[in-house]
C-alpha cells in the first residue's frame, strides 16, 4: 500500500512510501524526515546518527563516492559492507559490517557533467587494492559513514548505485527472450543479484514451475532451453538486497523484456515473434502507405477501445480491441478509410503496451448501467461510472507495466503470445485503408516500484531503473514511480523496446509521453537507432518512422538539472517534433490549468467578449494583439528565427516568459488545439464563448481552431472525434471516466455533450457554470450538425494536400516563401497568411497561396495592393459544405471572409 504524509502540498519525507501489510502489520510509525517504517512505536531519544533508510550518498564509478555529508575536522570517511545484511544502526553506531577507510578526492569534470546535481558533492575515493572486489560489494548491503577524530559516528546513509552499474556492467547485447537454431536462450541483466533462478511453467497459472539455476556472466544472468520450452511460461526468482526493507528479498518476477505474457501478466511467455502463426497474410511483405516528409504527417488521436466499443457494426466479441480495426464495413472504419482518402496519413493509438490498471479478465468487469435516463446535466451519470471507475474496462493506459508486450485488454483472448498477432492485424488493417499507425509510448514512469505487487524493474535491480531523490526514494513528478533513462541500462530498455515495436510490430511512429523527463541524448539514440533500420536488413524503413512527444520542461529534470533534457528548445535541430502549447493557448484561450472560460482567438477574446472576460476592451485588444503573435509562429513551424514582423523573431516573441518560437525545422513542430488531456475543443469552446453566442456560432469558432491548426507549417496533430464536434460533457480529464464519457459515435447521430456532469474529482468545480450549459436545450447538436462537421474536415484535409505550400519542408523554405502581410497595422481578430510558390516553383498549379484567419463575429475584408492578383476561392471551398466558406470572394481587390471562417485563395500559375 502507497501512502503519502503531508500538510498541504508539503510532503514529509517525499515520495511516496510504501507499505506491506502482511509483514508489517496494520499500525505503524514513522519519523518525520525518514522513509524508515516502524511496527512498533520508536523511541526517539535513542536514534542513532545518520540513516541507513536513506540513500544520500551516490556510487559514480569503481573507485569514487559523492556524498554531501559534514565530516568535522579531523574525522573520517569509511565504506561498509555486510554479505549477510546485518548491518545496523544503533546507540553505539554502525554495526554488522566490513569496513574501509575512505579518502577526500576531487570529482572529474566529466562525472559532474554526467551528474550536474552531484557538481557541488564531496567526493571519496576506495583503496585501490580493494577495487577489484567491488562487483562483489554491489551484490551486499552497503553505507558510507562519517565519523569525528575521536571516533564517534556523525552521519551514515546507505548508497545509490546507478553510476557505478554503468561504468561495470553495462550491457549492449539481447536481452529478454532470443531464437538461435529453435532452441530460446533468456537473459536478464541483475548485477547486484546474489542469484538468479528460472521458474518454468506448462501454463500461465496454476501449476508447480520446474525451477532451474542460472549462469552469470558480467552481471548478465542467462539460460539456454531446448525446442519444448515454446510458448511455455516463466519467472525470474532474483535474489537481491532491497534497500527499502533493509534485507535480503526473494522476487518472484516477470521479465522487464517480456514478449509475451499470461494473463493480468502474472508469467512472461516464451513466445518467438518470427513464428508463422503469429503472423496475419502478408505480414512480411506488408507495403506501406506512401510518405515523402514528415512535413506531409497528419495525425489522428485514438484511444483502442473508444474506437469501437460503442460501434454496433462491429461484432460484439470485437468492441474495444485490436481487432475492430479489422471490421472494413464497420461504421468507424469507413469513416477512418475516407479520413485517409482525404489527406489523414497517421493514426495514433494511446498506449497500447501492456498496462497495470485494467483487469484483462473481462468476466470480472462491472459496468455502470443505463445511463441515459438521467438529465442532461445530472451528477448520477458519474457517480454511477465512480462507483466501478476501477473495475471497468476502461483506462486510458498512463500506467506501463511491461514495455514490450501488447495490452491484453485489447486483444480477444489475454492469454499469451495471441496479443501479438491480434496487434499486427490491427496494423495490416490500417496500412490497407492508407493510414500508417503512431504508437503512444510512456517510457517516463512505471506504475510501481520498490516491492510493490506490480513493480518489475526495482524487483530486479533494485534503485537502479528509477530517479531517485536526494535521500534515494523515487521520484514521482510524472504522476507516477519515474524512471531514470540518463541511467546507460534504463536507455538501453528504451531503445531496445522502441526498436521491438519497429521492427516486429511494423509501428510508423512514437509519441513519447512526458518526454521532457527523458533527456535529450536519449531521443537522439532513438532518432539514431530507428534510422538505422532498412527494409533490406529489418523489413522497415526507419527514416520514415517520425518521433514527437511532450516536450514539457517540469519537476526535477527541468532546466537541465539532471543532463539537457528533452525539451521543446533543446530538441530543436533533432528532427523530433514536439507539442507546441503556443498556438494551443493562443487560439483557445487561457491554458490547462487555469479557468476554463478564459477566451482566446476563436473564442471571442476583444471580438465577442463575455462576461466573465473583465479586462477593460484595450487591455482585451492587447492582449489577443499579443496572442495572435503566437499564432503566427505556430502557423510558421515555431521557427525560432522566422521573421514575425518587422525586427521581431519568432525566438523573440514572449510566450510566459518563454520563446514563441524555437524549432529549427518545421517538422519539429506539432500544432494541435485538442487531445486527449484537458477539454475537447468543443468542450472549450462552450466555456468560452460569450452566453449570447449561438450553437452555430459555437461550431464556427471550433472549425476554425481546427482550420488554423490544419493550415500551419509543421505537423498538425488532432484528437479523434474532432471533426465530429467531440464532447466529453465537459471533462477535463477522462482517463479513468470510463466509456461513457469517452464515446465517438461513428454513425454521426450524438457527439456526447449533455451526458450528465463530468466526473467529479477534476470537475466539481466548474459545475455551478457547466451544468446550466449542460442543460441548455439551444445547446443540442443535431445529426446534420455532425455530418457537416466531418464534411468541413474532410474539406480542411484536402486542402491542405492539395499544396506543397502548406508542407514546407525546410526553414529556409519557410522563411522565403511564408508571410504575414498585415505588418505592424493587424487588425484584432484577423490573421492573413501569404505563401509564394516562388522560384523554383514549389507549387506546379498556384502560384500564390492566401489564407484568411477571421474570427471576428462579422466579415474581413483584406484590401492591399500588394496582393493584387487573379485570386479565386479554392476549389474545395467554392463547393464547400459551410455556405459562409463558400461565401468567401476575392472581387475589385478586395478579398472578404464572412466571421469566423478560414478562407483560402489561390492564384494559378506556376
Amino acid at each position: 500500500m502507497g501512502f503519502i504524509v503531508h500538510k498541504g502540498d508539503e510532503k514529509d519525507p517525499g515520495p511516496d512510501m510504501f507499505l506491506l501489510i502482511e509483514t508489517m502489520g496494520r499500525e505503524v510509525w514513522v519519523i518525520s524526515g525518514s522513509a524508515q517504517i516502524y511496527s512498533q512505536k520508536p523511541d526517539v531519544t535513542a536514534l542513532p546518527k545518520g540513516d541507513l533508510a536513506k540513500a544520500q550518498a551516490h556510487w559514480l564509478a569503481r573507485d569514487l563516492i559523492a556524498w554531501n555529508a559534514e565530516v568535522p575536522a579531523g574525522g573520517s570517511v569509511r565504506f561498509f559492507y555486510s554479505p549477510f545484511g546485518r548491518m545496523k544502526l544503533g546507540r553505539d553506531g554502525l554495526s554488522g559490517g566490513f569496513a574501509l577507510e575512505l579518502q577526500p578526492a576531487e570529482l572529474p569534470q566529466p562525472l559532474k557533467a554526467r551528474f550536474p546535481h552531484l557538481a557541488a558533492y564531496k567526493a571519496f575515493r576506495l583503496p585501490q587494492d580493494e577495487l577489484e572486489k567491488v562487483p562483489g560489494f554491489l551484490k551486499t548491503q552497503t553505507a558510507v559513514a562519517a565519523f569525528d577524530k575521536d571516533g564517534k559516528l556523525t552521519d551514515a546513509t546507505s548508497l545509490q548505485i546507478p553510476g557505478v552499474l554503468d561504468e561495470l556492467f553495462f550491457y549492449s547485447g539481447p536481452l529478454g527472450v532470443s531464437w538461435e537454431g529453435g532452441r530460446p536462450t533468456l537473459r536478464v541483466w541483475a548485477p547486484t543479484a546474489r542469484s538468479v533462478r528460472l521458474h518454468l511453467f506448462e501454463r500461465g497459472s496454476g501449476g508447480e514451475g520446474r525451477v532451474l539455476e542460472m549462469a552469470e556472466e558480467k552481471g548478465v544472468w542467462s539460460i539456454r532451453g531446448d525446442a519444448s520450452w515454446k510458448n511455455r511460461f516463466y519467472l525470474y526468482e532474483v535474489d537481491v538486497w532491497v534497500n527499502s526493507t533493509g534485507k535480503f528479498e526473494k522476487n518472484l518476477v516477470t521479465d522487464p523484456y517480456s514478449l509475451a505474457l499470461s494473463t493480468n501478466s502474472r508469467r512472461s511467455q516464451i513466445a518467438d515473434l518470427s513464428d508463422a502463426n503469429l503472423k496475419p497474410q502478408g505480414w512480411d511483405s506488408l507495403k506501406k502507405p506512401p510518405l515523402e516528409a514528415f512535413e506531409d504527417v497528419v495525425v489522428y488521436e485514438l484511444h483502442v477501445r473508444d474506437f469501437s466499443v460503442f460501434d454496433n457494426t462491429v461484432p460484439e466479441n470485437l468492441r474495444g480491441t485490436f481487432r475492430a480495426f479489422t471490421v472494413p464495413t464497420s461504421n468507424g472504419m469507413k469513416h477512418l478509410k475516407a479520413l485517409a482518402g482525404a489527406g489523414l496519413t497517421h493514426l495514433h493509438l494511446l498506449p497500447v503496451m501492456d498496462i497495470a490498471t485494467i483487469d484483462e479478465d473481462k468476466s470480472k468487469w462491472k459496468n455502470p448501467g443505463d445511463l441515459s435516463r438521467f438529465p442532461r446535466d445530472s451528477a448520477e451519470q458519474q457517480k454511477a461510472i465512480g462507483a466501478i471507475r476501477d473495475e471497468d474496462g476502461y483506462n486510458w493506459g498512463y500506467d506501463p507495466w511491461h514495455f514490450n508486450t501488447p495490452e491484453g485488454s485489447y486483444a480477444t483472448d489475454p492469454e499469451g503470445a495471441g496479443r501479438t498477432l491480434e496487434f499486427r492485424q490491427m496494423v495490416a488493417a490500417l496500412n490497407g485503408i492508407g493510414l500508417r499507425v503512431v504508437v503512444d509510448v510512456v517510457y517516463n514512469h512505471t506504475n510501481a516500484s520498490g516491492q510493490a505487487e506490480k513493480s518489475v524493474l526495482d524487483r530486479v535491480v533494485p534503485g537502479y531503473y528509477h530517479r531517485l531523490n536526494k535521500d534515494g526514494l523515487v521520484e514521482t513528478s510524472t504522476c507516477c514511480q519515474n524512471t531514470a533513462t540518463e541511467h546507460r541500462m534504463m536507455e538501453k530498455l528504451m531503445v531496445d523496446s522502441v526498436v521491438l515495436w519497429a521492427k516486429a510490430y511494423k509501428v510508423d511512429g512514437f509519441r513519447f509521453d512526458l518526454m521532457g523527463h527523458h533527456m535529450k541524448a536519449n531521443m537522439e539514440a532513438v532518432r539514431k537507432a530507428l534510422d538505422e533500420l532498412t527494409l533490406e536488413k529489418d523489413g522497415v524503413d526507419g527514416k520514415k518512422i517520425v518521433v514527437y512527444g511532450e516536450g514539457w520542461n517540469f519537476g526535477e529534470v527541468a532546466n537541465n538539472a539532471r543532463g539537457v533534457n528533452a525539451t521543446q528548445a533543446n530538441l530543436a535541430g533533432t528532427g523530433i517534433a514536439t507539442y507546441s502549447d503556443r498556438l494551443r493557448d493562443a487560439v483557445r484561450g487561457g491554458g490547462p490549468f487555469g479557468d476554463p472560460r478564459e477566451q482566446g482567438f476563436i473564442s471571442g477574446l476583444f471580438t465577442a467578449p463575455s462576461a466573465f472576460t473583465q479586462l477593460a476592451p484595450q487591455a482585451q485588444r492587447q492582449k489577443l494583439l499579443a496572442q495572435t503573435q503566437w499564432i503566427r509562429s505556430g502557423l510558421a513551424g515555431c521557427l525560432k528565427d522566422y521573421r514575425i514582423g518587422p525586427g521581431l523573431t519568432g525566438g523573440q516573441v514572449d510566450y510566459n516568459g518563454q520563446p514563441a518560437g524555437y524549432t529549427a525545422d518545421p517538422q519539429e513542430c506539432m500544432n494541435y488545439v485538442s487531445k486527449h488531456d484537458n477539454e475537447t475543443l468543443f468542450d472549450a469552446v462552450m466555456y468560452k464563448a460569450p452566453a449570447d453566442a449561438s450553437l452555430a456560432d459555437r461550431i464556427r469558432m471550433h472549425n476554425l481552431g481546427l482550420a488554423t491548426v490544419m493550415f500551419s507549417q509543421g505537423i498538425p496533430f488532432f484528437q479523434a472525434g474532432d471533426d465530429l464536434l467531440r464532447s466529453k460533457s465537459g471533462d477535463r480529464n477522462s482517463y479513468n471516466s470510463g466509456d461513457w464519457f469517452n464515446r465517438i459515435d461513428w454513425s454521426y447521430q450524438t457527439h456526447n455533450w449533455g451526458i450528465g456532469l463530468p466526473m467529479e474529482g477534476d470537475n466539481r468545480e466548474r459545475y455551478p457554470y457547466l451544468g446550466p450549459l449542460l442543460a441548455n436545450p439551444a445547446f443540442v447538436v443535431k445529426a446534420q450538425d455532425v455530418q457537416n462537421a466531418a464534411a468541413y474536415f474532410q474539406e480542411l484535409l484536402r486542402v491542405r494536400k492539395s499544396s506543397p505550400l502548406f508542407r514546407l519542408r525546410t526553414a529556409r523554405d519557410v522563411h522565403e516563401r511564408l508571410s504575414f502581410p498585415e505588418g505592424p497595422n493587424q487588425t484584432p481578430g484577423l490573421v492573413v497568411m501569404l505563401l509564394n510558390s516562388g522560384s523554383p516553383a514549389l507549387d506546379p498549379v498556384n502560384k500564390r497561396v492566401l489564407v484568411v484567419f477571421n474570427a471576428a463575429p462579422g466579415e474581413a475584408q483584406v484590401n492591399d495592393p500588394a496582393l493584387r492578383g487573379a485570386w479565386r476561392l479554392h476549389p474545395v471551398q467554392q463547393n464547400s459544405v459551410d455556405p459562409l466558406t463558400k461565401a468567401s470572394s476575392y472581387r475589385d481587390g478586395v478579398f472578404r471572409v464572412p466571421g469566423r471562417t478560414a478562407a483560402v485563395f489561390i492564384e494559378p500559375g506556376p
